[in-house]
């Protein structure tokens, strides 16, 4: 059975690893590889400020491991400047672009800014109706408040089911439903504050094609993000079993602790017995045993 379930950080080229995710005196040129050798996916944010040429995707597939999964960002030159339709060219030739990391291609999606409203809804269906989704697992992720109120979600989850784009599903609570400041350690209170840049919006779990991408922004306390992640499991217990693959990114607003709250979450998975493949960080060195007292 083919692996329906990817977790994964939102980069793998992070010197703050180094020493803890990374071993201690790793180079640059290691980083996919040893990023590789510890998740199955990562999303690739970096395609959204700047395209890459064909030799660098190519290298990059070559870096990673078997069956790791890339899952890049449409660039911002393409989404965030008004309407879609008159970029359905360049949009294909991006497609085209990705192709080349061949069965290292993941999900490629879509990000629209806060600014693309359901008054544009003629324009999105026209561009995703143009867009070769038989050929490539595409998700689109919306950011007006407005898509998230009846009628317009309805109409948008019809069109992506109709079309089969997946929904790209933020789920920003835990930096927003939970505290920060004296409440939580001070260290803590100004990257989460910062993280607040990230828009505030409905979590709607809703999937719309054979596969879906979840981006979790995780909070920096690893317990705090608890009762979200049990929420989740929920949800994943049901679209695993339906056959839905999964691409979940684990963010942070402390990089450093992406890692080992994605790891943290995945051993919660296993202890729930949701079908998950083994992580493949923990090939590598044993988990981490919980202190018995005598």
């Amino acid at each position: 059975m083919s692996n329906i379930f990817y977790l994964g950080c939102a980069v793998w080229a992070f010197k703050g690893w180094i020493g803890d995710f990374y071993p201690k005196g790793s180079h640059s040129t290691e980083y996919l590889q040893l990023y590789s050798d510890r998740f199955a996916t990562v999303e690739v944010n970096s395609t959204f400020y700047s395209i890459p040429d064909r030799q660098t995707i190519q290298r990059w597939a070559q870096e990673s491991s078997t069956g790791f999964q890339f899952c890049p960002k449409f660039p911002k030159q393409l989404t965030h400047n008004g309407l879609l339709q008159p970029y359905i060219e360049q949009a294909l030739q991006f497609l085209d672009l990705m192709s080349s990391f061949g069965d290292r291609l993941g999900v490629v999606f879509v990000q629209l800014p806060p600014s693309y409203s359901p008054a544009s809804f003629t324009d999105l269906a026209n561009f995703l109706k143009a867009l070769p989704t038989k050929d490539y697992q595409i998700a689109l992720e919306v950011r007006h408040a407005d898509w998230f109120k009846a009628p317009n979600s309805d109409r948008l989850n019809k069109l992506l089911q109709n079309l089969g784009v997946g929904r790209v599903l933020l789920d920003s609570r835990p930096i927003y439903d939970l505290p920060f400041g004296d409440e939580i350690d001070p260290a803590l209170s100004l990257p989460v504050q910062q993280e607040r840049r990230k828009p505030n919006l409905p979590l709607q779990p809703i999937v719309t094609a054979p596969f879906s991408i979840v981006r979790f922004i995780s909070h920096p306390e690893q317990d705090l993000n608890i009762r979200f992640w049990q929420e989740w499991m929920t949800h994943l217990q049901d679209w695993l079993a339906n056959g839905t693959k999964i691409y979940f990114f684990m963010h942070c607003p402390i990089e450093e602790r992406s890692p080992h709250n994605a790891r943290y979450f995945q051993e919660m998975l296993e202890k729930a017995n949701v079908p998950v493949p083994s992580l493949p960080w923990n090939l590598l060195t044993p988990p981490p045993q919980q202190l018995t007292l005598f």
